[in-house]
């Protein structure tokens, strides 16, 4: 497989391009894998690229029903960050940050990481104070953290509604300047070309229909390019969870499915060039290179697999960047998108071994999926290679539930649509 590096660029540029190789192989299933892993989506691809890279298992087989990035991957508003509170979550999504900034070059693949920052704004002076606790919890794990005020915020933030009859006064905010955007397509053909790199056998257009046992022991799976045996079955799918496990006859799970909407508007000339999240209501808008607009806001509060949202969400969502941004009520929607989220009780991931012999299961990730892209198959390979959970997601045990022992970042209790 050929590097890529300017040098490649400008030779293939005097040929017509025409020498080019795929970026990835398209194999026929074997037999059998030492691991299957289950979704070609970003946590599934990473998961099998960590398999190989950290762990020597290359083995590996990668099913997805679709094409890769046509999941949660492609249907995502790109933001990352590690601006958590809890203990186990922060040092989790920090060493995700830290896996961002070195992402690009280690696959020799550009991801288009732009660490812009991100700015969670406060409209009230409970809110400045649980910022400033937020900060200090966040400065104590290592984490870069900082209050902003709103002289600042006029200079950097010139569209926002600083004005003291705004509906929603601004009094400040709480940044992590390290936070930024990724562009979501590229980390899936970044992380797929680098699994293909080390032998992982990416399967597309391969849906799983059942999984094949002896006994309890999860041994395959069934798909719709045959039967496939495998010592290791790894279950990461996101909102299609509750699906596919039903195939291995578990239908209950802490988890529900919702949709999640996403929005770009017609491009822009450079507006926001960083990440803001609104503080009054549920909202988080950044710029992208093209110029447009990306935002989102709550999911859609029904259960569904639907990639698909309804007409409410989008009024909210609007009448919430506009409250933020007036001048930005005349400008254009260009389209709109769907991602199904797999909405956990307490709003944090599930990583572990089970819940039957030979199967591993990675799935709960609410909004924090896309973010935590790479943390999350280094530590699923660790998982799946040593039959133990990494330190880093051992508080995401699928038996927390049980013991009591939630991870319960918004405080919202045992209600997924709320987290």
């Amino acid at each position: 497989m050929a590097e890529y590096s300017a040098w490649q660029v400008l030779r293939h540029a005097l040929t017509g391009n025409t020498g080019w190789k795929p970026a990835w192989r398209k194999p026929e299933p074997k037999p059998r894998y030492d691991v299957i892993v289950i979704g070609g989506g970003g946590h599934g691809l990473s998961t099998a690229y960590y398999l190989a890279k950290n762990h020597g298992i290359t083995n590996v087989a990668v099913c997805e029903k679709g094409w890769l990035g046509s999941g949660n991957i492609g249907r995502n508003t790109t933001i990352v960050r590690s601006n958590y509170l809890l203990e186990g979550n922060t040092p989790f999504y920090e060493h995700s940050m830290k896996l961002w900034e070195s992402l690009s070059h280690e696959l020799n693949y550009n991801v288009m990481f732009s660490q812009r920052g991100i700015i969670n704004l406060c409209h009230s002076p409970a809110q400045m104070d649980d910022a400033a606790r937020r900060g200090n919890a966040m400065r104590l794990f290592g984490v870069d953290a900082r209050m902003v005020m709103p002289d600042e915020l006029a200079r950097r933030v010139p569209g926002l509604d600083l004005s003291r009859t705004a509906r929603f006064p601004i009094l400040g905010g709480l940044e992590q300047p390290r936070a930024g955007t990724a562009r979501h397509d590229a980390v899936a053909w970044g992380y797929a070309r680098g699994a293909d790199r080390r032998g992982v056998d990416i399967l597309e257009n391969c849906e799983v229909t059942g999984f094949l046992r002896d006994g309890d022991t999860v041994t395959g799976v069934q798909t719709t390019r045959g039967e496939i045996l495998a010592d290791k079955v790894a279950v990461c799918v996101a909102g299609s969870t509750g699906r596919v496990m039903k195939l291995a006859g578990i239908d209950r799970l802490p988890i529900e499915s919702h949709v999640l909407q996403a929005f770009v508007s017609e491009s822009l000339k450079p507006l926001i060039d960083t990440v803001v999240t609104f503080g009054g209501g549920h909202l988080y808008i950044s710029q992208s290179d093209k110029g447009g607009l990306v935002f989102g806001g709550d999911i859609d509060g029904y259960n569904t697999y639907a990639q698909r949202g309804n007409l409410p969400i989008v009024e909210d969502v609007m009448a919430e960047t506009v409250a933020l941004f007036p001048a930005l009520a005349r400008v254009r929607l260009l389209r709109s998108w769907g991602g199904i989220m797999d909405m956990s009780m307490d709003g944090s991931p599930i990583i572990t071994t089970g819940p039957l012999p030979g199967m591993y299961l990675n799935c709960g990730w609410c909004y924090g999926g896309f973010k935590a892209t790479p943390a999350s198959g280094w530590c699923f390979a660790h998982t799946i290679a040593k039959d133990e959970p990494h330190p880093l997601n051992a508080a995401y045990s699928l038996d927390r539930f049980h013991r009591g022992y939630v991870i319960d970042e918004k405080g919202q209790g045992a209600t997924p649509w709320k987290h």
